[in-house]
């Protein structure tokens, strides 16, 4: 199967311009006529992920997370990010990123809210891209009434990761919740819209310390799953999703794990 074939699946399951106009997504290193014959999925292009797949010998990787943001003047081996684009390049191997057309459609906000993971009911974007609820992010009804110290552990089991952080004002403690909004990745952006719209639980995967600090002001209880921990899902769920449409194509997954963790 030619590259062009796979990348016309997933832009299918997750069109291109539903992308922000901050991103990069799509085909960013490679030819669309390669045959490939091998591919592997991960969440980020790291070095590690990129010298697995040149072992490996696969002939196109997908990522999530795009490795390129900003433009690159030149591709050697001064800058580590051209770097990696000039071994993907020299080894033959494709590379494609599919990251906020991907939250907004098909899709990780979708996924991670959905039956297999946080089960919730009633739910709406946070960001509606379209009036048939396309959009990043879920606001949602909890599968029964929890306090945030719940849903920590909740969030842990059904992601299968070990840790999460809590910003949460101590009067709120023993506070129970029956709605959550949810947006895998970074939630910073959205956290007075969130309020604005009645809600005063946020899962997210990357908040930080002085965000906290504002969300707690605000009367917003905040879990901090890490990106890892919330998108981590995506590599499963491309897999399978593949392996259906590319039947004489290897699928191999890699999985780096969470890069940061508690000591």
């Amino acid at each position: 199967m030619k590259c062009k074939d796979i990348v016309a699946h997933l832009e299918q399951l997750s069109p291109k311009q539903y992308a922000c106009d901050w991103d990069n997504v799509g085909l960013l290193v490679g030819r669309k006529e390669k045959e490939v014959k091998k591919i592997m999925i991960a969440l980020d292009a790291s070095k590690e992920v990129v010298e697995a797949a040149v072992t490996e010998q696969v002939d196109m990787l997908v990522t999530h997370h795009p490795m390129i943001f900003s433009s690159l003047k030149q591709i050697n081996e001064d800058d580590f990010i051209a770097e990696k684009v000039l071994t993907l390049a020299e080894n033959g191997i494709c590379y494609y990123a599919m990251h906020t057309n991907f939250d907004a459609v098909g899709g990780m906000a979708e996924l991670a809210t959905g039956e297999r993971f946080l089960s919730l009911e009633e739910t709406s974007p946070i960001e509606e891209c379209e009036e048939n609820g396309v959009g990043m992010g879920r606001y949602g009804k909890l599968p029964k009434p929890m306090t945030a110290e719940q849903v920590c552990e909740y969030v842990k089991e059904k992601f299968q990761i070990s840790f999460v952080m809590l910003y949460q004002s101590e009067e709120s403690r023993n506070r129970v919740y029956e709605r959550i909004a949810v947006m895998p990745g970074s939630g910073k952006s959205d956290k007075k819209l969130v309020v604005k719209n009645g809600y005063d639980l946020f899962l997210t995967g990357d908040f930080g310390h002085h965000d906290g600090l504002d969300a707690v002001d605000m009367g917003l209880t905040v879990i901090d799953a890490t990106h890892y921990g919330l998108e981590h899902i995506f590599i499963a769920y491309i897999s399978n999703y593949l392996q259906k449409l590319c039947v004489d194509v290897q699928i191999v997954e890699k999985d780096s794990g969470c890069p940061m963790r508690v000591v």
